[in-house]
């Protein structure tokens, strides 16, 4: 095995297992009731090796999403569209790229209700979490500019998406099995169906 494989299979290792302590203390003491140095000692690292991997024990509530945006963002340029998307067509693809998030952030059910737990009893979480769709949208308007849409549509598809994502966010209750059929759900209320954008991760 390349050494450049051995080590980067070690640093995910690393992650994973401070995400893992991580979200056992927030399960066990809540989120503000555990430091860093918690975390560190739980995973068997030094902080130093903590903050080689995340900012603040902020990051390891939401670890994943920065590779998660570096996904949608490689599927997206990876499309071979005929022409510049129309509103309805950005919407479409824009629904498939929503689903890919569900699917991403239920992949884990218990680790997934935890999280919401955790955003919705700490303001500071919430602020991130908030902030963290923001980047999402930028991300998506990017995208579609360089796929030709008018300034228009790569404003509103996004925007448009990101409301169906909270509908059905907010009609799942924190149900990780509800919460892709309810968002899809209010995609369908809106007519708009799926289109040829990056399957469910």
């Amino acid at each position: 095995m390349p050494r450049s494989t051995l080590r980067a299979r070690n640093q995910q290792r690393a992650r994973d297992e401070i995400v893992a302590a991580a979200y056992e203390l927030f399960a066990e003491r809540d989120y503000a009731g555990v430091t860093v140095a918690d975390i560190a000692d739980r995973a068997g690292v030094g902080r130093t090796t903590f903050f080689r991997y995340f900012g603040d024990k902020q990051e390891a509530v939401f670890a994943g999403e920065e590779e998660l945006l570096d996904d949608i963002a490689r599927r997206h340029r990876e499309l071979r569209l005929d022409r510049p998307p129309s509103l309805p067509e950005a919407l479409a693809l824009l629904r498939d790229t929503v689903a890919a998030v569900c699917a991403w952030a239920t992949r884990d059910t218990d680790r997934y209700v935890l999280r919401e737990r955790l955003i919705a009893a700490n303001p500071e979480l919430d602020d991130r979490a908030a902030r963290k769709q923001r980047r999402l949208v930028e991300l998506a308007g990017e995208l579609l500019r360089q796929q030709g849409a008018s300034a228009e549509t790569a404003a509103l598809a996004p925007q448009v998406a990101l409301a169906c994502y909270k509908a059905g966010h907010e009609v799942a209750a924190g149900d990780p099995a509800a919460l892709w059929p309810s968002v899809g759900a209010a995609f369908d209320q809106l007519g708009v169906t799926s289109g040829t954008g990056p399957p469910q991760t």
